[in-house]
Parts: structure tokens; sequence; C-alpha cells
């Protein structure tokens, strides 16, 4: 490992934890491995595709995921039929990584039926490069072995699949350590056969030290990754930097609020400018608020339209590249509205889009002038632990 690793490595990690207190985990606790990334590792991740691993386990994902939170039911009703034939676009068209979570509606069922169209339907080939990725966000309950595992069951059964893609485990309360009871069983679950990789979701740097050191495999890490919430770049990108774990990003393109719809608009006067009518909206407007404000806003969208104008392609395409340049990230998120509406000509041009550094340094500039939110809501995932 190069000197300047082991220097970070010295500042960043924690003193090495057995467990947390209270928690039961059979496995051994040591020092976690750092990684030194291969020759062409970087040129890989800048495709289409990025593999993201862990000791023998691997799982090659699209670098632009279909999020599927808006299944949930607050983006507009979903009829099943459309959006099993919208998935069935997005995959021909090489978009075939879909994000989904237990508590997303339908989304898990409507994977099922669509993959069993994809088996019928399409030639083998398809069906190796299709994923599923899909969340547990259990209560923090007492994880015993047959809780964990009937959970786990129920989402295989709803996406119709003997062993999941990826399992990205959320947890809601620190002070509770059950989350490495949790991720044990999880893991004996992988080795049985039934996850192929397991991944967090929105966990802080502190835990994912405790989970690897603890002998987890994670390969990801799921967290809020935008232009306005650079967050994942500070002390969660140096760790994933030193073990190996990617970061795979949510909340890219602010849903929607990152986009030509809102450049030059006034939310502030009802019914004067584009309503913020979705979860997502309202959720990401709170973050803008956060980071600087509409009027620091305005001047981010402006510099990043200069920049989609000079490769002639959209903002949200420049929001998502800026992202996926950004070390330790290789996938990042674009909600699928499924059946409603469809963007499947600008997110594959997010592939051949290269932003130069002038591109990136003048959208970075902007960025660097809000409020650093580390300071303002904390490390990743706090944002749903602090009240």
């Amino acid at each position: 490992m190069a000197a300047h690793a082991t220097a970070a490595h010295s500042r960043l990690l924690l003193p090495r934890v057995a467990s947390a207190p209270g928690a039961s985990s059979n496995r051994r606790a040591s020092a976690i491995r750092c990684v030194s990334a291969a020759p062409g590792e970087d040129q890989k991740t800048s495709g289409r595709v990025a593999t993201v691993k862990n000791s023998g386990d691997s799982l090659m994902i699209c670098r632009v995921l279909n999020g599927m939170w808006q299944t949930s039911g607050g983006w507009g009703s979903i009829d099943r039929d459309d959006a099993v034939e919208a998935m069935l676009r997005y995959a021909d068209a090489g978009l075939s990584t879909f994000d989904m979570a237990d508590h997303y509606g339908p989304a898990e069922d409507l994977y099922g039926i669509f993959i069993n169209r994809v088996r019928r339907e399409r030639p083998p080939e398809m069906l190796e490069e299709v994923r599923g990725l899909t969340k547990w966000v259990p209560r923090p309950v007492k994880m015993t072995s047959s809780y964990v595992r009937e959970n786990i069951n129920i989402s295989r059964k709803r996406m119709d699949v003997s062993c999941l893609d990826m399992l990205q485990f959320h947890w809601w309360d620190y002070s509770n350590p059950g989350y490495l009871d949790a991720l044990k069983h999880i893991t004996d679950l992988k080795e049985e056969g039934k996850i192929k990789t397991v991944a967090l979701t929105n966990f802080d740097t502190e835990r994912l030290h405790i989970i690897l050191e603890n002998g987890i495999p994670v390969v990801s890490n799921q967290v809020q990754h935008s232009v306005v919430d650079m967050r994942p770049q500070q002390r969660m990108a140096e760790l994933c930097q030193l073990t190996g774990v990617k970061l795979i990003t949510y909340g890219t393109v602010m849903g929607g609020l990152l986009s030509e719809k809102f450049l030059d608009a006034n939310v502030s006067i009802p019914f004067a400018g584009p309503p913020l009518n979705t979860p997502s909206l309202q959720k990401y407007k709170r973050m803008v608020d956060a980071w600087g404000g509409w009027s620091l806003f305005q001047v981010l969208l402006q510099t990043m339209k200069k920049v989609a104008s000079k490769h002639g392609v959209s903002l949200p395409t420049v929001a998502v590249r800026y992202i996926l340049n950004q070390p330790s990230v290789a996938g990042s998120m674009v909600g699928v509205r499924l059946g409603l509406s469809e963007h499947i000509k600008d997110t594959n041009a997010i592939f051949s889009l290269e932003l130069d550094d002038e591109d990136m340094n003048s959208i970075t500039e902007v960025s660097k002038q809000g409020r650093d939110l580390v300071k303002v809501i904390g490390d990743c995932g706090d944002e749903y632990r602090r009240i």
C-alpha cells in the first residue's frame, strides 16, 4: 500500500472494534483489508458497467441504475402492465439494473413479472445482464436468524428469484447494535446461495468501518449524493478508496430539481412556477435550503446548463455524469416513472458524455459556495437518524 494511503488510514480509521456493545457475532474481528486499484480499474469504471466486489463476491451493474422508489405511490398511479412494458424497454436499451426495496409499493412484484418476461421473451444473454437490487429496511427489533430469513424469503418470492443479486441493508437506530446480528444472518444466507452480494444503504462512515472489521463482505453503500450534497466525498469516500467498497448514489438529479424545468423558476410564489408536487421534489428542496438556498441553486443550474449546452445534452445528464466522475462511485440512480414518463435517450447519453476539467471545475466552484452539509446534517444517512 502506498505511503499516502497509509497516512490516510491513520487519520481516518477508528480503533479496531470487535463488535458493537450487546451484539452477538461468531465472526472474528480483524483489521480491515486495504486494497489498491488494479491497472485499468479506473478506465473500466468509466464505461457503461462497473463491478462491485469484496473478497470472492462480485456483481457487475449498469452504472446508471433505474430507481423504482417512484412506484411507491406519490408520483401517480402505476399500471402494472404498462410498468412492466416500460421495464422491458429500459432493459432493451441497455439500462438493465433495477433498484428497489421491500417498502417501495409493488416494486419487487413488478420485478418478478418483468424477470419472467425476460426469461420467456428475451435471449439468454439479456437474462445474464439484468440485475435486481433490493433493500431490506426492518424495524430495529431483535434480529434472529429466523426473522431475517423469513423477510429475505419474502423478497425472493416477490422478485421470483432463487438468489437476490444484491441485498442492501438499512438500519434506523445505531444505539441498537442489532445491525451486526442482522448482517451476520444476511451473510449466512449469502453463503447458502440465497443472496449474491451483501450491501448497505444510508450507513455512515463509522458504522461501515465497524461492519467491515466484523468480517461482513460489504460490496457497496447506497447514499444520497449530488452536486448539492457532496457529503460522501469526505470521510466515506476515503474509507471506500482504502477498502474497495463502492458507492451507489441516489438523489443525483434531486428528484428533477437539477433540470431545465427549474432553471429561472420561482417556487416561492404559489402557482408561479413548477409545483413541488412529488415526495422527491419536496425532499430535495429541503436539501437545497440547507445547502445555500434557491438563489445560489439558480447559479448552479445556470452553470450546469452552460456545460449541457456545450455538449448538446440535457442538464440532468450533466448532473449524473458529474457524480459518476467522483471517487468510489460505481453507479448513480435515475428514478423511473414506469408507464408515466420515459427518459431512455437522455439516460443513455450519460455514458458518452465526457466532462473536461473546465466543466468539472466550473460546477465544483459553485457547489463549494454552499454550506458544508456534514456540519449542517452530519455524515451519510444522518438525515434519517437526527430529529
